[in-house]
């Protein structure tokens, strides 16, 4: 059974921050990349794109030229670099995208390569925002689970998702192997 979940919230919530924690904690059944601020003297400047092996390139600076996203010019070549290298690497593996965003919709390639993932039976966690006419966003929208990031959810949501993706774990279980150094409950694969 495929899985593909969407997480989304308003700006600044936490939804980076709780897809780097469920990387953390399922790295070797993950691979993908999130967003990260890019910061200067305390001010935001851009955003760079950090992989889940660690690889770190800009997405968007205040001192780029190109497409421009609020006062950010966008550059997506280093995006579309990174898509072929995700395909060789996504068998078996949860594919992690944060965000399917504006920047990255500004790349057709990226849009062209999320349409292919979406119509095939590969596992997506990935995060939308929580407004966006976006076209690509909506049919997201309406066809597959979409879950709210809230102040409220936000201590219990993380076990949610790792159940959600129980099977990654389930499998590390039976090949008698610690599911990122936390044990499981045989029942429920819940992460203690």
């Amino acid at each position: 059974m495929t899985r593909k979940l969407f997480i989304t919230g308003k700006p600044g919530i936490g939804k980076t921050t709780l897809i780097s924690k469920i990387v953390e904690r399922m790295k070797e059944n993950t691979i993908g990349f999130y967003t990260q601020e890019m910061r200067e003297d305390g001010k935001r400047v851009g955003f760079q794109i950090v992989t889940t092996w660690g690889e770190r390139f800009p997405l968007a600076h205040i001192n780029i030229n190109g497409p421009k996203v609020s006062r950010y010019g966008v550059d997506v070549k280093d995006l579309e670099n990174l898509i072929s290298r995700l395909d060789s690497l996504r068998e078996g593996k949860i594919l992690i995208i944060d965000e399917i965003g504006k920047m990255e919709l500004l790349s057709a390639k990226f849009r062209r390569w999320l349409e292919q993932i979406l119509n095939s039976d590969q596992d997506i966690l990935a995060t939308i925002p929580i407004k966006s006419p976006h076209q690509l966003i909506n049919y997201i929208r309406k066809n597959y689970p979409v879950w709210e990031l809230t102040k409220e959810n936000r201590d219990q949501i993380m076990y949610r998702i790792l159940d959600f993706f129980s099977p990654y774990c389930e499998k590390a279980y039976l090949t008698n192997i610690r599911c990122n150094n936390h044990l499981l409950n045989k029942r429920t694969y819940r992460f203690y």
